[in-house]
């Protein structure tokens, strides 16, 4: 038998939440257009569009590889990503771990941010199916 405290739900694991959140924003937003009215350059906190999930989503994710994170040993399911965004995680963890090689961690963590803000971008979120699962290559 399973006990809580009355009225109050189980806890999750830390920042499951949020990422599930973001998981959901994606999916919800995989069929809206990514074109914004409002004319700003940059998203705001509460940016809830495709490209914007995509990029919390890859940068998050790379950066606790990068770094070992806790959660960081998670399958692509877990971490609440697409097959394209797994693609493109793969490949930005490459490059930052080349980077960090080079110029240390604070670089290849400046790069994480805009190399998945810019791929994000160019996929409109990369949110194509996850039936086919395959790992990168």
């Amino acid at each position: 038998m399973r006990t809580t405290v009355p009225g109050r739900a189980p806890r999750a694991f830390p920042g499951v939440r949020a990422l599930a959140a973001g998981a959901l924003a994606v999916t919800l937003g995989a069929g809206c257009s990514a074109g914004s009215t409002s004319g700003q350059a940059t998203p705001s906190p509460d940016d809830t569009s495709p490209v914007a999930a995509c990029t919390k989503l890859i940068s998050y994710w790379a950066e606790q590889t990068l770094t070992g994170g806790k959660w960081a040993g998670l399958d692509w399911e877990q971490k609440g990503l697409s097959n394209q965004q797994y693609e493109i995680m793969d490949l930005i963890i490459k490059n930052a771990r080349a980077e960090q090689k080079r110029h240390g961690l604070p670089s290849a963590k400046k790069l994480i941010d805009r190399q998945a803000k810019q791929r994000c971008t160019e996929e409109n979120g990369a949110t194509w199916s996850s039936e086919n699962w395959r790992p990168p290559t």
